[in-house]
C-alpha cells in the first residue's frame, strides 16, 4: 500500500490547502484511507476528533484565519503523549484503559498551530528501549522490510511518516528514539536541544535526558515543523549560520560500526577532518543517569506489579535498581567536563557529523548482532547528544545492503538552522519509498 503523503512535503500541502486544490478534511481522509493494520504503526485513530479539528481548519482558512504551515496538516502523536480524551498506554499494561485527561504541552502546542491529530503510534513499552518491538500492542513492523525492526522507541511515530500515513509525527528521545527509527525507516528525525519543545504531558523515561522531537519525511520538513511549534525562537539564525555554502565540519569516528555503513555516510563528507569522542566515558554518564531515574520513577510499580512489564522492560529495570548513588554523582560532573570539552569542538566546527546508526535494521526479534548485543548497540551513537543535550539530525544518507542508512548532524544549542541548511546540502539523498 503506497501512502498519500509519501513525496509530498509540508510546503506542497500548504499551498494545495490554501489554493483550494485541498482541503483538511481531504487531507484526514487520505491519512485515514492509508493506515496499514500489518504495519501496527497505530495503537489508537481519533477519526471524531480529528474530522471536527479538520472541519475547524478548513473554515478557519475560509474566513481567512491562517494559523502557519501545519494548519490542517495530519500529525501522529506517540502514546507516551497526552492527548486529551484518548488512551495514552505508554506500550504497557499497567496503563491498559487509562485515558488521559489533557493535552501535552506539545500536543497543545501543536493543535495551536492548526495540525489535525489523526492518532496515537505504537511505542516501545514505557519508551525503555531502542528496538520497537517490546509493547504489549506488539511490534511495530518497518515499512522498508516488514520482516525488520523499524527502531524505537518512536516506533509508530516514523513507521507511519515512512509509509505516507502522515506527513509529520511527533516522537520523544532520551538515547536516540526519534533518530533511532527515523535512519532505520529511511526518513528525517529530528531532536532539538533539551527543553526546546517543552515535555509537560510526557510520560517520563529519564527527566533530564528526554526530549521531544519530530518525524517527517525530510529534514526541511522537520524544519518547517519546529518552526511552527517554537515560534521566533526555533527560527532565528544562530551566529555560525551566515548562508555560507561551506560551513565547518567535523567527521566522528564511529565506533563498532558496519563498514558499509560507514563508507556510505562518510562519503557524504570526505574533506572533513576527523575527530575521535570518548563513547566509553559518555556511555557510563549515560547509563548511571538514565538507570538511576528510570528507576525512580517506576520503583513502586515495580515493587508491586512486576508482572503486569514485559520481560525485557522488567530486566533492565532490575538492573537500573542495582546502579550504585555514587555513579549518579560522578556522571553529573563528569557531564559538565564533558560538555565543556564539546562545546571547544564547536568552537573550531559549525556542526559533527557521522551515522546515526552503527547497523542497518535487524529482523524482529533479534537481540545479537555482528558488532555486539543490540541493547547497547542501537543508541551507541546517538546518546551523547541526549547527555550533553545538544540538537542533532538525523536525515536519509543513502542505503547500504538495500536497507536505509541516517546521517547524523550535530551542533550547538541556537546553531538549529546549520544543521538544516547542511542537511539541504547533503547531495542524493531522497526521502525513502517503503515497498
Amino acid at each position: 500500500m503506497r501512502g498519500f503523503f509519501i513525496g509530498r512535503t509540508l510546503a506542497d500541502l500548504g499551498g494545495a490547502l490554501r489554493s483550494g486544490e485541498e482541503t483538511a478534511q481531504g487531507l484526514l481522509a487520505r491519512a485515514l484511507e492509508s493506515v496499514d493494520p500489518d504495519l501496527n504503526a497505530f495503537v489508537t485513530l481519533d477519526p471524531q476528533g480529528a474530522e471536527a479539528a479538520a472541519k475547524q481548519a478548513d473554515r478557519e482558512l475560509a474566513s481567512g484565519i491562517d494559523r502557519g504551515p501545519l494548519h490542517g496538516i495530519p500529525v501522529a502523536v506517540k502514546d507516551i503523549i497526552d492527548v486529551g480524551g484518548l488512551p495514552t498506554g505508554m506500550g504497557s499494561a499497567h496503563f491498559d484503559g487509562h485515558v488521559a485527561e489533557k493535552d501535552a504541552e506539545c500536543v497543545t502546542m501543536l493543535r495551536d498551530a492548526g495540525a489535525v491529530i489523526v492518532g496515537k503510534t505504537g511505542t516501545q513499552e514505557f519508551a525503555f528501549g531502542a528496538t520497537g518491538d517490546v509493547s504489549v500492542t506488539g511490534p511495530v513492523r518497518n515499512p522498508r522490510d516488514r520482516e525488520r525492526m523499524p527502531g524505537g522507541s518512536s516506533s509508530g511515530s516514523a513507521a507511519a511518516v515512512a509509509a505516507g500515513t502522515v506527513p509529520l509525527a511527533i516522537g520523544t528521545d532520551t538515547g536516540g528514539s526519534v533518530r533511532i527509527p527515523a535512519a532505520f525507516c529511511g526518513i528525517a528525525g529530528f531532536k532539538p536541544a533539551y527543553g526546546a519543545i517543552p515535555a509537560g504531558g510526557v510520560f517520563p523515561l529519564s527527566r533530564s535526558l528526554d526530549h521531544v522531537g519530530l518525524l517527517a519525511g525530510s529534514a526541511a520538513d522537520c524544519r518547517t515543523a519546529y518552526r511552527a511549534l517554537t515560534g521566533p525562537a526555533g527560527a532565528v539564525p544562530s551566529p555560525a549560520d551566515d548562508g555560507a555554502p561551506h560551513a565547518r565540519v567535523a567527521w566522528i569516528e564511529p565506533p563498532a560500526a558496519d563498514p558499509e555503513v560507514t563508507r556510505t555516510v562518510r562519503a557524504l563528507f570526505p574533506d572533513a577532518p576527523a575527530e575521535r569522542l570518548d563513547f566509553a566515558g559518555l556511555r557510563q554518564v549515560f547509563l548511571a543517569i538514565q538507570f538511576s531515574e528510570a528507576y525512580d520513577v517506576h520503583a513502586e510499580r515495580v515493587a508491586e506489579a512486576p508482572g503486569r512489564y514485559q520481560p525485557v522492560t522488567l530486566k533492565r529495570l532490575e538492573e537500573s535498581a542495582r546502579m550504585p548513588g555514587w555513579r549518579l554523582v560522578r556522571a553529573l560532573r563528569e557531564r559538565e567536563r564533558f560538555a565543556r570539552e564539546i562545546a571547544e569542538l564547536l568552537d573550531r566546527y559549525d556542526y559533527l557529523a557521522m551515522p546515526t546508526m552503527p547497523i542497518t535494521a535487524p529482523r524482529i526479534g533479534d537481540t545479537q548482532a555482528a558488532q555486539g548485543p543490540l541493547t547497547a548497540l542501537l543508541v551507541s551513537l546517538t546518546f551523547p547528544w541526549n547527555v550533553l543535550g545538544l540538537p542533532a539530525l538525523s536525515v536519509p544518507a543513502g542505503t547500504a545492503g538495500g536497507l536505509p542508512v541516517g546521517a547524523q548532524l550535530i551542533a550547538r544549542r541556537g546553531a538549529e538552522s546549520v544543521l538544516f541548511d547542511a542537511a539541504g546540502r547533503l547531495a542524493g539523498p531522497a526521502r525513502s519509498r517503503p515497498a
